[in-house]
C-alpha cells in the first residue's frame, strides 16, 4: 500500500475585489502549489477566516506541516511598531491567520517551511522584529527589490549569493556553503525571533536564512525557491526535505 501522502497548508491572500468585474477573492501562486506537489504532497488552500478560530483549528488538525509564501508586506502593528510611510500595501487578515497557524506549528513541532514574506511572519511569530524598509532603515544594504516588471518580468533572476552556515538543516539540505539566489524583497529581519538562529546571509549582512535551535524542522529563506526548483536541484531539495519531514521521515 502507499505511503499516504503528506497534507501542507498553504495560506491565501486577500485580493481586492473589482466593482463590476471581480468580488472579494482568496488568491495564491501557482508556483508554490506545484513545487510541493512535485516534491509529493497534497497542498491545501487556507481561506483567511482569523474571526472563525474553531474552522482554522479544523483545518489545522488535518495539516502534516505548515507552508508560508511570499505576498504583501507583513503589517508592523503585527510586531509593536507604528507603520512609516516606506512600508507597503498589506493584508492583516493574513496576518493573523498565519500568525495563528504558526503559534499551533510551533507549540506541536508540525514542520514549517517558509519563503520570502513567509521568512518574515516565522519570525514575528517568534517575537523578532522586521526592517519596513531596507533601503532606507539598513546602512549598507545592496538591492534586494528585484521585483518582475514589463521590461523584465522574470522571477527567476539571479542576482546575489547567498552565504550558508555548512553545519546548519539549511545547509546540508543545500549542499553548499554559498548559493545562487533571486530576490524579490523589500523588507528583511531586523531582530531575530526567540528560538531561532540565521543561518544563511546576504552579502550586506541581512538574514536569509533561518531554522530552529531545538532540532524542530523549521526552516525559512529569504529568496524564492519555487522559481528556482526546475534548473537548481538545491532549491528542489528544500520542499523535498520539508515534504519528507511532514511525512514523519528525517531530514
Amino acid at each position: 500500500m502507499a505511503q499516504r501522502r503528506p497534507i501542507i497548508g498553504i495560506a491565501t491572500q486577500t485580493q481586492a475585489a473589482v466593482p463590476g468585474q471581480t468580488p472579494l477573492a482568496w488568491v495564491m501562486g501557482q508556483k508554490y502549489v506545484r513545487a510541493l506537489t512535485a516534491a509529493g504532497a497534497v497542498p491545501w488552500i487556507i481561506p483567511l477566516l482569523p474571526e472563525e478560530p474553531e474552522t482554522l483549528r479544523s483545518i489545522y488538525d488535518r495539516l502534516d506541516g505548515l507552508f508560508l509564501t511570499g505576498g504583501v508586506d507583513v503589517d508592523p502593528s503585527a510586531y509593536a511598531e507604528t507603520r512609516r510611510h516606506v512600508c507597503g500595501r498589506s493584508d492583516p487578515p493574513r496576518d493573523a491567520t498565519e500568525l495563528t497557524l504558526l503559534r499551533w506549528a510551533l507549540a506541536d513541532h508540525k514542520p514549517i517551511f517558509g519563503v520570502c514574506r513567509g521568512i518574515q511572519i516565522i519570525n514575528v511569530a517568534c517575537g523578532g522584529t522586521l526592517y519596513q524598509d531596507l533601503e532606507t532603515e539598513l546602512p549598507g544594504a545592496i538591492k534586494h527589490d528585484y521585483f518582475p516588471t514589463p521590461e523584465e518580468p522574470s522571477r527567476d533572476r539571479i542576482v546575489h549569493p547567498a552565504r550558508v552556515e555548512s553545519v546548519s538543516r539549511l545547509g546540508r539540505i543545500l549542499g553548499s556553503d554559498e548559493v545562487p539566489v533571486n530576490s524579490m524583497h523589500h523588507q528583511g529581519i531586523r531582530v531575530l525571533g526567540r528560538g531561532l538562529k540565521a543561518t544563511a546571509f546576504a552579502p550586506d549582512g541581512l538574514i536569509e536564512g533561518i531554522e530552529s535551535v531545538n532540532g524542530h524542522f523549521l526552516i525559512g529563506v529569504q529568496w524564492h525557491p519555487e522559481e528556482l526548483v526546475e534548473n537548481h536541484a538545491p532549491m528542489r531539495r528544500l520542499f523535498e526535505a520539508f515534504v519528507l519531514a511532514a511525512a514523519g521521515a528525517t531530514a
